[in-house]
């Protein structure tokens, strides 16, 4: 009778572990798979979890130490030593997050969504954690290929892409309302030629500051991270821009522009005309804004005017 040996197995993110007790290799497959929760009709491969050796036979198996940790990859899963950060998040989160470098599986490297998908099939709630530009990568994803990796229903990740979009729109919108805001109360300022309380001015900045993630500036372009990541994305990028993004992108100019987005002429052409068209409309705001102030101060000053003849009257 084979000698039963104790060791220990883990999935890919080394975030379950479970201790075992097999004789053989294929005995390690069976109860690993079991334990970690995989299907038992899909194939695993076994590695050590230490270095990514792949184990192929009992006799290499039985020559290894007891209590040995290995780990069992599904068909796109692939190696990667650990490496842990914890982003100064740590404290919102069971664990450090788990980031992949080098792979040892060097024939198809899988793509950036793909590590993000499998951090929410372990745990939803990471979605907290993630930027930005993590969550518009996963709404860009194809809806079939994001539902295989999740092992959702294709309509369910279909909904939870929705939800993840109207989520950046929303913050958008905030962000849009809050530079309209910012526009109006400065025509306010040099029109009445009149200072903003230090307080108002303060929290403003304090609004400037608090921004997503993105702030840092390409050296290369001149432009935020945030700026570049929306530009290249799918639809109607003019609407996601600050106004201070769409008056830099207008005066750079097509020419440059096209060396800044990699993009063929035709297509940047297209984008300057709609960042034009975005800019213009929101500066007819803010004067439509100021024609409404100018017409309230004539009749406030009227209803004034009544009021001290009816005091001198009664006088």
């Amino acid at each position: 009778m084979t000698e039963r040996r104790p060791c220990k197995v883990c999935n890919f993110t080394r975030q379950k572990s479970y201790g075992l007790v097999v004789p053989s290799l294929e005995d390690l497959k069976k109860k690993g798979c079991e334990s970690l929760g995989f299907s038992p009709s899909e194939p695993v491969t076994v590695v050590l979890e230490n270095d990514g050796t792949v184990v192929e036979d009992d006799a290499y198996f039985l020559c290894l130490p007891l209590n040995t940790k290995f780990m069992l990859l599904h068909a796109k899963e692939t190696w990667s030593p650990l490496r842990r950060i914890d982003g100064g998040t740590a404290w919102m989160s069971r664990e450090s997050v788990l980031l992949e470098t080098d792979v040892v599986d060097a024939s198809g490297a899988m793509p950036p969504w793909w590590n993000l998908a499998q951090q929410l099939k372990q745990d939803l709630a990471s979605i907290i954690l993630m930027s930005e530009a993590d969550v518009q990568t996963l709404v860009d994803v194809p809806c079939p290929e994001l539902a295989s990796a999740l092992g959702f229903p294709e309509k369910k990740a279909e909904d939870f892409q929705k939800t993840l979009q109207t989520v950046l729109d929303r913050r958008e919108e905030e962000r849009q309302s809050k530079e309209l805001l910012q526009l109006y109360l400065n025509a306010m300022e040099k029109e009445g030629g009149q200072e903003a309380e230090p307080s108002l001015s303060s929290q403003e900045g304090s609004g400037d500051v608090d921004m997503p993630d993105g702030m840092e500036v390409d050296s290369t372009s001149g432009f935020m991270t945030r700026t570049l990541m929306v530009l290249k994305g799918k639809t109607s990028p003019e609407t996601r821009l600050s106004t201070e993004e769409l008056q830099l992108v207008t005066s750079r100019g097509a020419s440059a522009m096209e060396q800044v987005l990699s993009w063929d002429k035709e297509k940047t052409s297209k984008l300057i005309q709609a960042c034009e068209a975005e800019l213009s409309k929101r500066l007819q705001q803010v004067q439509v804004a100021q024609s409404i102030r100018s017409n309230q101060q004539p009749n406030e000053k009227s209803v004034k005017d009544s009021e001290d003849t009816a005091a001198e009257g009664s006088n």
